[in-house]
């Protein structure tokens, strides 16, 4: 594979070949700590989670009903006295031949009892009950270590912890869980005219949208975001700033200043001090991505405009902080729809648009698609693929990747 492209004249990079580059690159980063089980949601698991303990740790009862011998119910209707009550936390005693014991969801089934009997099939009377059906062997009972096995790995490392996996671990007794450190990400974007929120705007000046974009990306991903906020457009204070992030960061990204413009000083700065790898990519929006290193700091630069900071960051940046993190799954596998549009345009460079799915499953687009339509993000739910030199009617299949999935 070729390197980098040092001039617009070159060929761009397939996206395809882009990808492959950046993750061949990605580093999966050292450290690991010990968290309390109710801090761990959004952290990728270190070390794999063997359970000590079945699950569930006894028979139990699927339902509220009555625990019997099927031998003792071999006919509807048939009449047991009640021996004993178990509730759930409570342990019974062996059943004793021709009785019944009620039961209660969860609670262990005694000793000699083969069969629950929903309680919406018996009628207690007094100290009895009227069995309504016969039930098989087995029926309502939940054996022990049905779910889980002891000594069973119930969770790999590399594996985001979600809510459902925070209660896979607290179902065996785990009450912390070594994940992988936090990815320290070092963050600044390029331009004299960008004014942070909250200050008045001067001829020619624009508010920094992409400090909060990315910030809050990073944030999502579970990174830990050393904001450095704007850079001036010198190659100095560029030189500067990459310094300062490659000896506090495991990874850089900056917005802005990686383009071909006399202002954009990331890319030469990045060649004087370490080294580019990646640089200008057949992709719309988001052309200028590029890709570096700086002794053993990454670098990833996206571009300035705010849509192609937030499309770029998903397919790019995201999946490699995914694999610095030790992440099993790092790219994104989409869904086919149908496109609810025309794309009577092609182009040579593969495109992400802005879109949306509508009650009938298809796929309908913003209106504006332009890179510095930042409105277009904030209404869509996902991006649609258009691959190179593709033409697109109403009801032809396209892969939509949602936002829920890139995130």
């Amino acid at each position: 594979m070729s390197q980098c492209c040092d001039t617009p004249k070159q060929n761009l990079i397939s996206f395809d070949d882009a990808i492959e580059l950046l993750l061949s690159k990605a580093r999966a980063i050292p450290g690991k700590e010990s968290v309390p089980l109710d801090q761990a949601l959004g952290r990728v698991l270190a070390t794999a989670v063997e359970s000590g303990i079945n699950v569930p740790p006894h028979d139990n009862s699927a339902m509220d009903g009555y625990a019997v011998r099927c031998a003792d119910v071999s006919t509807d209707s048939t009449t047991l006295p009640v021996s004993q009550r178990i509730p759930a936390g409570s342990i019974g005693t062996d059943l004793e031949p021709g009785t019944a014991a009620r039961i209660f969801t969860g609670a262990p089934v005694p000793p000699g009892a083969d069969a629950v009997v929903m309680q919406e099939y018996c009628q207690q009377q007094d100290d009895q009950v009227v069995i309504g059906v016969a039930p098989k062997s087995g029926a309502n009972i939940r054996r022990a270590g049905e779910d889980i096995t002891a000594g069973a790995i119930i969770l790999e490392p590399g594996t985001l912890l979600r809510p459902q996996e925070l209660g896979l671990a607290a179902s065996v007794g785990v009450a912390e869980l070594e994940v992988v450190r936090r990815l320290r990400v070092a963050l600044f974007a390029t331009g004299d005219e960008l004014v942070d929120p909250g200050q008045a705007l001067a001829p020619g000046q624009i508010y920094n949208s992409n400090r909060y974009t990315l910030a809050g990306l990073l944030r999502s991903a579970g990174c830990e975001v050393i904001d450095l906020g704007r850079v001036a457009d010198t190659l100095d204070d560029t030189r500067e700033a990459l310094l300062s992030a490659a000896q506090s960061a495991d990874l850089i990204i900056s917005s802005g200043g990686v383009s071909v413009g006399e202002e954009d000083y990331v890319k030469l700065a990045l060649e004087q001090l370490g080294q580019l790898d990646m640089w200008r990519i057949a992709m719309k929006p988001g052309k200028p991505v590029a890709y570096g290193r700086i002794g053993e700091t990454d670098f990833i630069g996206l571009p300035g405009n705010p849509v192609s900071v937030f499309v770029t960051f998903l397919l790019f940046a995201r999946p490699f902080i995914n694999t610095m993190q030790g992440l099993n799954k790092v790219l994104p596998t989409g869904i086919p729809v149908k496109a609810g549009f025309d794309w009577p345009r092609p182009d040579k460079r593969r495109e992400f648009v802005r879109a949306r799915l509508v009650p009938d499953g298809s796929a309908e687009l913003y209106p504006q698609q332009g890179s510095g339509v930042l409105s277009s993000a904030a209404w869509a739910d996902g991006l649609v693929v258009i691959r190179e030199n593709q033409v697109i009617k109403p009801g032809d299949p396209v892969t939509y990747f949602s936002f829920r999935e890139l995130f």
